[in-house]
């Protein structure tokens, strides 16, 4: 066939496998990932309530639905054959309230999963990122639920945005019930590292028994990094984290970081001047002549030039720091404050290209809240909604797994197989983790796996 009038280069040949041992294959696969927890529940719970906590996590992976994607009704549907949904609600029910084990458990898996990739990069000289957010999770149709607390609604301000030619939305922020949310996934500095990792994901409220306060529960989980790594990972931070009292935290627990700064933030600079960050760098030229960047979220290459400078802060005095501008074609700068040395362009390009890393973060709560439902829940108690959101990360945390390098010929042929597309932009993608869960979920949908319990009905 002539391939002159191609709009897009050919996609490559997927190699031929059988789908029932393929489905069969990719079931074993994730009862080896949950293995490590599997075994730590078992000498806590009854092992039919440890079978449902697998096959849940299989249900979850099947069940598309960002409306309902974690209603237990719905759920138990799926973990039995038609006709049985009641019982599987049932049987998910007394798993979540099951006295014998909390989420923490899940969270310390995770870890345990993120700490043996950490080691494997200090063996092979190579650096870890973790990359740090925050959002919320909304419930504006609930009330009477344990632990909900007042929060800004993210989507409500996202539908209220100012577009040109529409009607100027009102100033004052929306709030709805729901919970706090933060996250902390783990990536390399370079893309042959492999894919991202789940750390930690962890809800707070900031009302009734269980209220907290955004800084200790950043403060924790900095605590736990630090005793776990050490140094041994450099910790990416917003916006969001721009401030004396995050600072004098870092501070305290001796990490490295990059941290995006405000430019109307002051600093103080080499001459002992407190300005503005934007004033500090005003009408310095970049260093070298610059280099192409990819900007993940347009999804093309910008000319970009960089620029440090040594600074410190008004409340630490005689704590060094550089202040690192990244200057892009049609963009505003990036303003970066780190603890890292720059002396070089090249260790300054070595924090911009560490901040473009932090869009991956991004990408998973696009992935959590519309492609895994994680905010449908309809939970009462606060422990038992906090364990059925574990499970739903252990879904997740599958996913990623599924992305690494040694899965790319199963990927191929799964993505071929049950999702196919030809537009170039899908077929190009280097972590089509939407299309992979849609593939996944029509594989095992045809084809259930052996601990499932759809599969006594399945044809």
């Amino acid at each position: 066939m002539s391939t002159q009038y191609l709009t897009v280069d050919p996609a490559p040949q997927a190699p031929a496998y059988d789908p029932q041992e393929m489905a069969q294959g990719l079931g074993w696969g994730l009862m080896i990932f949950l293995a490590p927890l599997l075994y730590e529940l078992d000498a806590l719970l009854d092992k039919r309530l440890v079978r449902t906590l697998v096959q849940s996590v299989e249900a979850i992976l099947t069940f598309r639905d960002r409306i309902n994607g974690l209603l237990l009704s719905e759920l138990g549907g799926y973990l039995d054959q038609m006709g049985s949904a009641a019982a599987g609600t049932k049987r998910l029910s007394r798993l979540l309230h099951a006295p014998g084990w909390a989420a923490a458990l899940i969270e310390r898996f995770l870890w345990q999963h993120a700490d043996q990739r950490v080691r494997e990069w200090k063996q092979q000289d190579q650096e870890g990122l973790v990359l740090w957010d925050g959002s919320v999770w909304e419930k504006p149709e609930s009330l009477k639920s344990e632990g909900l607390g007042p929060v800004q609604s993210s989507k409500a301000r996202r539908l209220t945005h100012i577009k040109p030619g529409y009607y100027t939305p009102p100033g004052r922020p929306i709030c709805v019930p729901g919970l706090h949310w933060i996250s902390l996934l783990l990536v390399g500095r370079n893309i042959e590292q492999g894919p991202a990792l789940l750390v930690a994901m962890r809800w707070w409220t900031s009302r009734g028994v269980w209220a907290s306060w955004v800084r200790d529960e950043e403060c924790k989980l900095l605590r736990q990094v630090v005793q776990v790594w050490g140094r041994l990972v450099v910790h990416v931070f917003d916006r969001g984290y721009a401030s004396s009292v995050w600072l004098g935290a870092l501070s305290a627990f001796a990490v490295r970081f990059v941290l995006r700064w405000r430019h109307d933030y002051q600093l103080v600079d080499a001459q002992g001047q407190t300005r503005l960050a934007w004033k500090i760098v005003q009408g310095k030229r970049a260093w070298g002549k610059g280099r192409p960047l990819w900007d993940a979220r347009r999804r093309n290459h910008v000319q970009a030039s960089v620029f440090a400078c040594p600074v410190t802060h008004p409340d630490f005095p005689r704590w060094q720091l550089w202040l690192v501008v990244g200057r892009r074609q049609g963009g505003t700068p990036w303003y970066l404050l780190t603890n890292e040395p720059i002396e070089t362009e090249e260790q300054a390009w070595a924090v911009v290209l560490a901040y473009a890393r932090r869009w991956q973060i991004e990408l998973a709560w696009r992935n959590c809240k519309s492609e895994l439902g994680m905010q449908s829940p309809r939970v009462w108690g606060w422990q038992e909604r906090l364990k059925l959101l574990g499970i739903a990360t252990l879904a997740y945390a599958f996913l990623l797994h599924l992305l690494s390098p040694a899965f790319g010929p199963l990927r191929l042929w799964l993505l071929r197989y049950a999702c196919h597309r030809t537009g170039r932009h899908a077929r190009l993608a280097h972590e089509p983790l939407p299309r992979l869960r849609l593939a996944l979920s029509r594989l095992w949908l045809e084809h259930p796996p052996a601990f499932s319990r759809r599969q006594a009905g399945a044809s």
